[in-house]
């Protein structure tokens, strides 16, 4: 199987790794947009595995796997969920911060200093896939999203986050995030590496899922928010495949 890490990237990411939890710091604009990510992820994975959210431990007996899981912002919600979690990133320096984190919190979840196409060699299999801003880091999409698609379930939940590629996407991630706001280190991203709606939903289709739905999410400089769009998609969106039942 293609190995998509793309050291670059992953050397930028290691550089970040102790900021993690920081709100204030480097990841500031993950820790904003973290409950609009949640509330889409949360109500996706409910709402296809038929649990309620209002219920304790609403997503127990379900197996997620967070992609590109960083300090694991994403895994410690999902795990107080009741989900078993298994937290995977490229970049070795992160797995100690989240594994510590974890730890402080009371949680146990499984991280792991690998890669999504080692895990679907070694026949791994989950409920559901959270593949949230990585498929803009990799060296080669569809490659990887296949791997995501490999580690799926019949019937598993794939949801993917990124960033679409146009002169907002531009002003916005990079001028703004990077240069103006410095919410980000410059060189963060690279706006060619950004994949339109319509691109990544072809490339789900290729690897074998189904695109189901997509959102935008929408930073309001107003409210100094973020929210959930259905009809702006413009910038940063969300979108939700399934892997075949059978």
């Amino acid at each position: 199987m293609t190995v998509t890490v793309d050291p670059a990237e992953i050397a930028k990411f290691e550089a970040m790794a102790a900021e993690w939890w920081d709100p204030e710091g480097k990841f500031k604009p993950l820790h904003m947009l973290q409950p609009c990510r949640l509330d889409y992820i949360t109500t996706q994975i409910a709402g296809e595995f038929d649990r309620d959210l209002s219920g304790e431990a609403p997503f127990a007996g379900l197996r997620i796997v967070d992609i590109g899981c960083g300090g694991g912002l994403l895994c410690e919600p999902m795990a107080r969920l009741g989900a078993e979690v298994v937290g995977v990133d490229a970049a070795a320096g992160n797995i100690p911060v989240a594994q510590t984190h974890a730890a402080q919190s009371g949680l146990e979840i499984d991280y792991r200093h690998t890669t999504a196409e080692a895990l679907a060699e070694a026949g791994e299999g989950f409920d559901v896939v959270l593949n949230m801003e990585v498929v803009e880091h990799v060296s080669d999409p569809l490659a990887y999203l296949s791997a995501c698609r490999a580690l799926l379930n019949p019937g598993g939940l794939h949801l993917c986050s990124t960033i679409n590629r146009n002169a907002k996407s531009f002003g916005m991630a990079i001028v703004g995030a990077e240069y103006v706001m410095r919410w980000l280190p410059k060189g963060t991203h690279e706006w060619s590496k950004f994949i339109t709606p319509d691109e990544l939903y072809e490339l789900l289709s290729k690897a074998g899922l189904e695109p189901v739905d997509r959102k935008g999410f929408v930073f309001n400089p107003v409210t100094w928010g973020w929210k959930i769009s259905d009809r702006d998609l413009s910038v940063n969106y969300v979108t939700a495949a399934l892997a075949p039942r059978a």
